[in-house]
């Protein structure tokens, strides 16, 4: 039973260091820089050398105490714990900043004093110069990762192209990523583009200038069109109520004086004068004297009948008998 313990705890155990060393490993140098003048400031408004530490898993990993160099004489296998100790710089304890999240990074000042501060350290770096750069672990033996960095020119870093790549890229001024992701895509704003394009604001101002005198144009016509339709309606509609007073005054007219007629002559004219009947019928004889009174349909026909008006004796029979 004691052996079964013994077995079972050197097993869990030992996985549990396999996988401290897994999440070890995946603690990188991610970024570079080795001659500050324009970039990062540290909490004293002062620019130092600086390297960034990645976790690109997605496991929180605690760097304190791990060791950062540029020495390279640690590599000899054979050299002491304590000596290589020496010539490395310790990340320090005491800083929750250490504890890096999956997918966090860390700067690290360099060529300073760690009194300022948990992330400055003593490790020395010359600027434009090639340096080799070592990250041990906690036990100083074990190397983490290490990378060459080349002669950089101020302001230039020598970063991964990605997170964790393989591949590393030299970076100029203005695409330094100091504690963020180095494949960050940097979106120019259109304010930042027009400024680019347009610095000293003559394109934007005729732009503004013939938006602002099409829209005037634009409110021109449409107020022309609009005044004129206005106008051409208020015409019609004076035009309208005068021609119906006109037709309503006659209709008045007609019926009052057919009416005048009925009241004289009786219902039997039907509201028509007698001066009318009059001209009508000398209308019809003048046509049948000119014989053309069957030029046209509807014209009075007058035939003759004899009737003996004339004759005395049947005018005076009362006298005769």
């Amino acid at each position: 039973m004691n052996k079964f313990k013994l077995l079972l705890g050197t097993l869990l155990l030992a996985g549990s260091s396999l996988m401290h060393a897994q999440v070890e490993k995946s603690i990188k140098i991610n970024e570079v820089l080795t001659d500050n003048t324009e970039n990062l400031q540290d909490e004293y408004g002062q620019r130092e050398a600086w390297v960034e530490i990645a976790n690109v898993s997605f496991t929180t990993y605690n760097i304190r105490g791990m060791f950062i160099t540029t020495d390279r004489s640690v590599l000899n296998p054979q050299m002491s714990v304590p000596e290589r100790m020496k010539r490395m710089s310790v990340i320090p304890n005491g800083d929750p900043r250490t504890s890096l999240g999956g997918r966090q990074h860390l700067v690290l000042f360099c060529n300073s004093q760690p009194s300022k501060g948990s992330l400055h350290l003593d490790l020395k770096i010359e600027p434009g110069k090639p340096t080799w750069l070592g990250l041990y672990s906690g036990n100083a033996t074990q190397l983490i990762d290490s990378v060459t960095i080349p002669a950089l020119e101020p302001n230039i870093s020598f970063a991964r192209q990605k997170d964790g790549s393989e591949n590393w890229v030299v970076k100029q001024l203005g695409h330094v990523t100091p504690g963020i992701s180095n494949m960050t895509d940097i979106v120019e704003t259109k304010t930042a583009k027009l400024k680019r394009e347009d610095p000293h604001g003559f394109g934007i101002t005729v732009m503004a200038m013939g938006i602002v005198f099409f829209c005037l144009a634009l409110l021109f016509v449409f107020f022309t069109l609009f005044g004129l339709f206005m106008k051409h309606r208020s015409t019609v509609a004076k035009i309208q109520p005068v021609k119906a007073g006109v037709k309503t005054v006659e209709m008045t007219k007609e019926i009052g004086h057919k009416t005048n007629v009925i009241l004289q002559d009786g219902l039997k004219s039907k509201g028509i004068d007698k001066e009318v009947y009059i001209a009508v019928i000398s209308m019809a004889l003048k046509q049948y004297q000119d014989n053309v009174h069957d030029v046209e349909s509807g014209i009075i026909t007058i035939k003759p009948k004899k009737t003996d008006w004339n004759m005395e004796l049947p005018q005076m029979t009362q006298f005769h008998e």
